[in-house]
């Protein structure tokens, strides 16, 4: 009998662990104590981790006891359980796993790449969107600063679609990323990011207006990102779009929720799941 153990109850043990340190055992005194929060919790990230349905992930729990007993389940949650769980988790406990998480790990980076990449709301496949003519007219984004030695989410932030610029994401990814990195850091990012807010710190390519730069800085911002392409430094915020694929490789790239409430959470649990996953 192999020794090694499976990454599966690895990734089970550290999602119960993260949710044991952040949220209460219950959510009320007199509350059913079948389950913990700490349980449920963990169970709907390993949901998002095997991109399985709330059904499908029931029956994968009656299959799995090495899983269940890492988490201390005596009995199976009910999909519906489940479900409820996911709709209590919001926004800001979602930041305070992401958070104790990143200080466990305590990365610590010179270089942070940022960019968003696109969720589909949608199951339908490209081929039945192109016989049937229609457009990607509601989409989720999801945006993310990626240390580049660690290639861990160092900061993430979402959007529902709208517009193809990146500047909405800018000032907070800078502002979450900025403790992971080191006194000298520096952002890269492409030109959707290009905003009044770029310092000299920040590769961000300038965007030509009219083909033209006109203004000293923004060329002197050009010919500095010019030269970080010959020493290769730039080609380093390629790591993001690494990122992005294995997320949706692994994860999935659609958002299986219909409210918008629980739609905006799932770009964010993307990542702590990615998270947990390195």
């Amino acid at each position: 009998m192999s020794k090694h153990e499976s990454r599966y109850v690895r990734v089970a043990r550290i999602a119960y662990a993260l949710t044991q340190r952040v949220l209460p055992r219950y959510s009320h005194p007199k509350s059913p104590h079948r389950y913990t929060q700490r349980q449920l919790a963990a169970c709907v990230l390993l949901m998002f981790y095997f991109n399985r349905s709330y059904r499908d992930f029931e029956e994968w729990l009656l299959a799995t006891d090495q899983v269940c007993a890492v988490l201390g389940l005596q009995e199976i949650p009910d999909h519906s359980t489940l479900c409820r769980m996911f709709k209590r988790i919001g926004m800001a406990m979602l930041q305070s796993l992401q958070r104790r998480l990143l200080n466990t790990l305590a990365p610590h980076e010179r270089f942070i790449a940022g960019d968003s990449t696109g969720y589909r709301t949608s199951n339908a496949s490209a081929y039945f969107q192109t016989r049937s003519g229609k457009q990607f007219r509601a989409w989720f984004k999801g945006a993310y600063a990626v240390g580049t030695e660690s290639q861990l989410i160092l900061a993430a932030q979402e959007a529902h679609g709208g517009s193809p610029s990146d500047v909405q994401f800018f000032e907070s990814l800078h502002r979450q990323a900025m403790r992971y990195g080191t006194t000298d850091w520096i952002f890269l990012a492409d030109a959707g990011f290009d905003c009044r807010g770029v310092t000299d710190r920040d590769l961000i390519p300038p965007i030509r207006r009219y083909g033209k730069l006109t203004a000293p800085e923004r060329q002197a911002r050009a010919d500095m990102i010019a030269q970080a392409r010959l020493d290769g430094l730039f080609g380093q915020r390629w790591k993001v779009e690494t990122v992005h694929s294995v997320i949706k490789r692994k994860f999935g790239d659609t958002i299986r929720s219909r409210s918008i409430a629980l739609q905006s959470r799932e770009p964010i649990v993307k990542a702590l799941i990615y998270n947990i996953h390195r």
